[in-house]
């Protein structure tokens, strides 16, 4: 039986088995419902509401959400018996607390009674599926952004950077945003999160996103409940916190800026290489004019 690769994100979990060029079998919310343990908790309306997040900003937080998780994925979707489990693969954000990892494969041994455990670097990873084994990577996923340089697939740790800004803090600034341009129209977190994936963007450089911000076509869009918004410059001040993070309150550099940082941070022969392979990953990297 092949092995199972699992990647847990901090909004989704990928799962499915070391087969080359196949798709994941399982691309799942990692946030989940809280349900009643037994059937003498009659009226359950208090719980509907209430999610448990086992990954918060790429790390697992919530170690028995994400038992119930991963006995979900292995047993029901992946086909697992118990007592014939096989071996895992679990992509490692960067970054990760060495007591993370710790628990992680005690968890997985004792718990889902293993046959073997690896934990490779995503960075690695996200170059091998390209056929490099030496480039940088920019992940940026829904909790986090990660940006490493790989040499000869290994991370580069003193000069590769962790940001805790993601998709996720683009959704709440876009909501902040529409909200101050359509003040009467009630958006759930749900509706900005679709909208953000359609009409969210990068502008191509500062001068375009000037342009933007003075005078922008606004488009009319009607939501599930017949509410009709507009949305204008909002969608390029989306994209554009990435590349300014004072958009978003912090101080920090744009991604740009950190990308260069973290390659001159290695030695000079290496430059040009990893410029040459940079990889740019995550569902956020998927945003219109994005880099």
């Amino acid at each position: 039986m092949e092995a199972v690769v699992i990647d847990a994100g901090t909004k989704l979990l990928k799962a499915g088995f070391a087969v080359p060029d196949q798709p994941p079998s399982m691309i799942i919310p990692t946030q989940m419902k809280q349900v009643p343990e037994d059937e003498s908790v009659t009226d359950a309306s208090f719980l509907e509401n209430v999610t448990v997040d086992p990954v918060v900003r790429g790390f697992i937080r919530d170690w028995d959400a994400m038992e119930d998780l991963l006995s979900h994925v292995l047993y029901t979707g992946l086909g697992w018996e118990i007592g014939n489990e096989g071996q895992i693969l679990f992509t490692d954000p960067l970054a990760t607390p060495k007591a993370v990892r710790e628990q992680l494969v005690q968890l997985m041994f004792e718990r889902f009674n293993i046959s073997g455990f690896y934990a490779s670097e995503q960075a690695v990873l996200s170059l091998y599926a390209v056929g490099r084994i030496s480039g940088c990577t920019v992940d940026i996923g829904h909790g986090k952004m990660d940006i490493a340089s790989v040499i000869e697939g290994a991370v580069q740790h003193i000069s590769s950077r962790r940001f805790e800004i993601g998709g996720l803090d683009l959704t709440n600034l876009f909501a902040k945003e529409l909200g101050k341009s359509n003040p009467h129209v009630n958006l759930t977190t749900s509706d900005v999160e679709k909208l953000k994936e359609v009409y969210a963007c990068c502008a191509e450089d500062d001068a375009a996103y000037g342009k933007v911000q003075k005078a922008c076509p606004e488009e009319h869009h009607t939501l599930p409940d017949g509410q009709v918004i507009k949305i204008g410059k909002e969608r390029y001040t989306v994209g554009e916190a990435l590349f300014q993070p004072s958009i978003l309150g912090q101080e920090a550099h744009g991604i740009v800026e950190q990308l260069v940082r973290c390659i001159s941070t290695v030695s000079t022969e290496n430059h040009r290489q990893l410029l040459e392979n940079t990889v740019v990953c995550g569902g956020t990297a998927s945003m219109t004019g994005n880099l």
